[in-house]
């Protein structure tokens, strides 16, 4: 089946997710939930995976950390893609441990030319330990950082083309940011090569608590409306690309998720009153 759009697998829908056929559903997890020998979690993701495409979507490897990933944690990962056969793995652009600390966040770094080359070098260890490309997710930002020597929308590019991964273009994060930091989204998404995006993530997002104008990544709220719309541009321009709906807080029944699932699939799809037009043509990412 040809993932078109899909949903982060929550314990609480587990039966759900057997149940559904929907053309083109997958499932996202976090591998790290699923690093043990055995329990309840793999078995119920054994008999999902015999039913729908699976994503593996890391948090712990801290790419941009000044240190190579955690050789313990990669092997775990390998062992679960093999596992599993996702049909794409993924981690993020951040840093979150260092000299043995963990911290519970995904942190920013200044995008220098040694970040590059750091950076780099981490993704190739990676693929190279897990015998695959992945993609490299861009990040949600609240204050501004100095000391940067590109722009997010070359860094990223830069990465690609240096190592051969591909992109996560989460597009909340894209409309948070920009908003937080006061950029153009339309701009940074028109930015990124198109050639190397495998996959986008869409989510819910929501004030800061002390009540100022920042936004924060919550993935409690569904997704708003600007955030559609920047969609509906990325994927207009680019065609389609396999589409998850994340909600890690406030998690709402099986069936409202898919509500918005749905209407990701329609515009993937070209179905429905929210399809997307024809994609411009632009070179393949090299």
């Amino acid at each position: 089946m040809r993932p078109t759009a899909g949903l982060g697998l929550k314990p609480q829908h587990y039966a759900d997710a057997l149940a559904a056929e929907d053309e083109g559903l997958w499932f996202e997890v976090h591998p790290e939930n699923y690093m043990a020998a055995g329990g309840p979690r793999l078995r119920a993701l054994e008999a999902i995976r015999r039913q729908h495409p699976l994503s593996l979507h890391g948090v712990g490897l801290s790419l941009a950390a000044d240190a190579d990933p955690d050789p313990t944690h990669l092997a775990a990962l390998k062992a679960l893609a093999d596992r599993f056969e996702p049909f794409v793995v993924s981690e993020h652009l951040a840093w979150s441990a260092w000299r043995g600390v963990h911290q519970p966040d995904l942190l920013p770094f200044p995008r220098t030319r040694a970040a590059l080359d750091r950076i780099a070098g981490n993704i190739g260890r990676t693929q190279d330990a897990l015998g695959r490309t992945i993609l490299v997710e861009n990040p949600s930002l609240y204050l501004p950082l100095t000391g940067h020597d590109y722009d997010e929308t070359d860094f990223l590019a830069q990465l690609a083309r240096r190592t051969g991964c591909g992109l996560l273009v989460d597009v909340n994060n894209v409309f948070v940011s920009a908003s937080n930091l006061g950029y153009a989204a339309e701009a940074y998404l028109d930015a990124l090569p198109a050639g190397a995006i495998g996959e986008i993530h869409l989510a819910g997002h929501g004030p800061d608590e002390g009540g100022s104008a920042l936004l924060i990544d919550t993935h409690g709220a569904p997704v708003a409306e600007p955030v559609w719309t920047l969609y509906r541009r990325l994927v207009g321009r680019i065609g389609p690309r396999p589409t998850l709906i994340e909600r890690d807080d406030d998690i709402p029944a099986f069936a409202v998720l898919m509500a918005e699932r749905d209407r990701a699939h329609e515009m993937l799809t070209g179905t429905g009153a929210s399809a997307c037009p024809q994609p411009v043509q632009e070179p393949a990412h090299v």
